[in-house]
């Protein structure tokens, strides 16, 4: 996960209101909880992508095992924006800028190498090239590096008008010469082929521009509400929350009422099974209405679970890096062990992976390996962590 930083304890900045002045920024840790639970979230869906089980499917094990994951990438997107307001609290907007422009740069160069190497053990670029959610996550960051210098509201309302708004980049997209839509694909999908020269290779955008841009300008605007006094910050955030989910299962649940039911979908995949790609307006209503309305309730929790997924949320880049080369690691080895044989090559172009289905694993082994890599990067966070809290060097601040 490529967020901005948000340095120090758990409780929110606010305002000095003896002096009018700004209390040093504090480490939030809601958010650290509730970006580290993304994370763990996150590695389901990457064990299911080695393990071949298909993204959702008849039965509800493995519709949910999909669908539980689908809270990650705006997870990511939103609460990157958050954290660039928070960042931008103690730093000067120049550097803010500079700040966004730098990672996002520099995520964008690991999604293609570096990622691109961990997916698939190779650096073979003549197959295909994913434009996935990190690389999505360094433009978006890099166009907020921009966004900033507009009034908060102005950053709020266009991230809304973004989000709302979407489909008409679709339309100025389908108006455009066609010699133009292979790159208004990264902007948004209007159907063309995108390829590198003209014996080169295919490029998947996976994630595009719009309209995560959009939920990161919203992500921005949000973080205000994150200094807010405790008890008027956590009932925003359960407004915020509640409007989005309810306003989703009424528009949602009427779409499921209208359709037809003879020899389609069970109403629970039609009511959730909502447009990812890209995300629609329904789809965003869906999973971050959830996850700020469950905010403040994050603030609150106590125990082991609670502090293992304030540490991921602590290293989130970190646990990134590491978390596909080890669940690639693991399959290879769970192959072996198998089969007899690991069968790397089916990994070639992950994470769109084809696996015969009588070789694909049970979800009670997907979910026992998940958890083995979770252990295993427990560990390695753990000790990063601790490297970063006490012996920093410069180049931890990016990752």
């Amino acid at each position: 996960m490529a967020t901005a930083t948000v340095h120090a304890d758990v409780r929110p900045v606010r305002e000095s209101r003896s002096a009018g002045v700004v209390a040093p920024l504090q480490r939030i840790g809601s958010l650290d909880l509730v970006r580290g639970a993304i994370m763990v979230l996150m590695a389901i869906d990457h064990v299911r992508v080695y393990s071949g089980v298909p993204a959702g499917g008849p039965s509800p094990g493995i519709f949910f095992t999909r669908w539980i994951t689908h809270f990650c990438a705006p997870g990511f997107v939103f609460f990157a924006g958050t954290a660039a307001y928070l960042q931008g609290r103690k730093i000067a907007r120049p550097d803010l800028a500079r700040y966004l422009i730098t990672r996002g740069l520099m995520l964008i160069v690991l999604e293609l190498t570096v990622i691109k190497a961990s997916w698939t053990f190779n650096v073979n670029y003549s197959q295909f090239l994913l434009a996935g959610v990190i690389w999505m996550l360094g433009w978006c960051m890099v166009l907020l590096a921009a966004f900033i210098y507009l009034p908060l509201r102005a950053v709020g309302a266009l991230g809304l008008l973004i989000i709302l708004g979407q489909s008409a980049f679709g339309a100025i997209g389908g108006a455009l010469p066609q010699s133009v839509h292979p790159l208004w694909e990264f902007i948004y999908p209007v159907g063309a082929e995108l390829r590198l020269g003209q014996n080169g290779p295919n490029v998947t955008v996976l994630y595009t521009i719009v309209p995560w841009i959009g939920v990161m300008c919203a992500g921005y605007a949000f973080g205000s509400i994150m200094t807010l006094p405790d008890n008027e910050r956590r009932r925003w955030c359960i407004r915020i929350g509640l409007t989005a989910t309810v306003l989703f299962l009424l528009i949602a649940g009427a779409q499921v009422a209208r359709g037809t039911a003879a020899d389609g979908p069970p109403a629970y995949v039609r009511l959730l099974n909502q447009q990812k790609y890209p995300a629609s307006v329904l789809f965003l209503m869906m999973t971050l209405g959830p996850l700020i309305g469950l905010l403040p309730f994050a603030e609150r929790a106590r125990g082991w679970i609670a502090e293992t997924l304030t540490l991921f949320g602590r290293v989130p880049f970190f646990y990134y890096l590491l978390h596909i080369p080890l669940i690639h690691a693991l399959a290879l080895v769970v192959n072996f062990l198998r089969v007899g044989q690991a069968h790397g090559e089916r990994y070639a172009t992950a994470p769109y992976v084809s696996i015969p289905p009588d070789q694909r694993w049970s979800l009670a082994l997907l979910y026992l390996v998940w958890l083995i890599a979770v252990a295993i990067l427990y560990v390695l966070c753990r000790r990063y962590a601790g490297r970063k809290a006490h012996n920093p060097s410069a180049w931890m601040r990016y990752v």
